[in-house]
């Protein structure tokens, strides 16, 4: 078993991520590299939670702003991360994963209700799990739910897991000499309008004392190296 550096740990997954190049959907091959890379931390004996998002299915705020109820739409939103988290789950299972999927709404002939002892049963049974659904209530989103979750689970860290390899100054992507940040506290981050995390999580998670490490989901690796308690990415903190 490799080192760990946490005993229970909650990744967010943005539904973006599961694209790959693709304009929407599912990829398969990423979904696969996905879960590869969640099988490396598992293996360390890590418990791992997964909030995952929707918006490769759909984004509610897109939607509301052109004219579509925004309850309505973050509902939709919330009923396409329990597809993304289905697709998860049995992508985790062709890999000889044990994951669970819980839901902040309820589905019950397809998922199981969240149910907070029971998620942490699981967890401590070495069975993976993955939160659906965000909150359960319009207008928050899956960084908050994920910000949520980790909370009431006894999370040590939340690992935030995007395309770029931590927090910058700027979009790296459009602006070149954007500065990247090792480490940044919670003020600072809120204070810097710096929108890898919405500033709800960022406050909740800086009012329970819960740590945010933002990684690239596109490095190999580097979900491995944050759980095992490596200078990856960006560490947000009290």
């Amino acid at each position: 078993m490799s080192k760990r550096a946490y005993r229970r740990m909650l990744l967010k997954l943005s539904g973006e991520a599961l694209m790959g190049d693709d304009a929407y959907g599912i990829n398969k091959a990423t979904i696969d590299s996905i879960v590869d890379e969640i099988s490396k931390v598992a293996a360390t004996g890590v418990q791992l939670a997964i909030v995952i998002g929707g918006g490769n299915i759909f984004r509610g705020v897109a939607l509301g702003a052109s004219g579509m109820d925004r309850a309505t739409a973050d509902y939709m939103g919330m009923i396409a991360t329990v597809m993304n988290a289905l697709a998860l789950q049995d992508a985790m299972r062709q890999k000889n994963l044990e994951a669970r999927v819980q839901s902040a709404l309820r589905i019950d002939q397809v998922v199981e209700p969240y149910i907070r002892p029971k998620a942490i049963r699981y967890l401590e049974e070495g069975k993976a799990l993955i939160f659906a659904a965000g909150t359960g209530n319009p207008f928050f989103t899956t960084d908050t739910a994920a910000a949520l979750r980790g909370a009431e689970i006894g999370a040590e860290i939340v690992l935030k897991a995007t395309k770029v390899d931590g927090i910058y100054s700027a979009d790296p992507f459009k602006v070149a000499n954007a500065t990247k940040f090792e480490t940044l506290s919670f003020d600072e981050a809120i204070s810097k309008n710096l929108r890898v995390m919405d500033a709800t999580a960022f406050a909740l998670c800086r009012d329970q004392r819960l740590p945010i490490r933002v990684i690239s989901l596109m490095k190999p690796g580097a979900l491995l190296r944050a759980a095992q308690g490596e200078s990856e990415g960006t560490l947000v903190h009290v």
